[in-house]
């Protein structure tokens, strides 16, 4: 049996004119773009008679100068100034805590020291006169301090401010240091 081949360039060539075109017409298609982003969600479950940290003490922005000065940030949010300190922006938050007892339980709150150190790029700068907002104010110590719990579902938050010594010539940068807070539920 006799086969028969047959070459006919002209017919190969518009296969591939039309394989081309196909291409042609996939990458200059216009392009989907999808994008993704991983995102976070927490959670805090209490147990009973606990607290935690919802948020750190943050003075804000300052500005030092060739005097000394001080920054206090009060419980409320509210940031005041003496020497030669000048305050930038609306920056500064107190800490504030929050946690679960129960109704007309006395929790007694003191502080691990009166003062702290914070330590950045420059001489370290001092904090103290930590301030609770309770009704009223009252000024937290190593020596406890007393409130009563008056939420009937038990939960309670509370701020804390302080008061920043700042230097003369203060070097620019960030500064930070921890303070401890000790709650005991009576």
């Amino acid at each position: 049996m006799r086969t028969r081949h047959t070459n006919n360039p002209q017919f190969a060539l518009r296969g591939v004119a039309a394989c081309a075109l196909m291409m042609a017409a996939a990458t200059t298609a216009p392009a989907r773009a999808q994008q993704t982003a991983p995102a976070e969600a927490e959670a805090i479950v209490l147990r009973p008679l606990s607290f935690f940290k919802v948020n750190d003490l943050d003075f804000g922005d300052i500005i030092p100068s060739a005097t000394a000065g001080t920054v206090t940030l009060a419980p409320d949010g509210s940031r005041s100034r003496t020497g030669g300190v000048t305050l930038a922006g609306d920056g500064g938050e107190p800490a504030r805590f929050a946690g679960l007892g129960t109704l007309n339980r006395q929790v007694n709150i003191s502080l691990g020291s009166n003062t702290i150190w914070l330590n950045g790029p420059g001489v370290r700068m001092r904090a103290r006169t930590f301030e609770i907002g309770s009704t009223p104010t009252a000024i937290l110590s190593t020596s406890p301090t007393r409130f009563r719990i008056t939420s009937p579902l038990g939960n309670y938050n509370f701020p804390v401010g302080a008061t920043l010594e700042v230097g003369a010539n203060q070097a620019p940068g960030d500064y930070s240091g921890t303070f401890t807070i000790t709650l005991n539920y009576l």
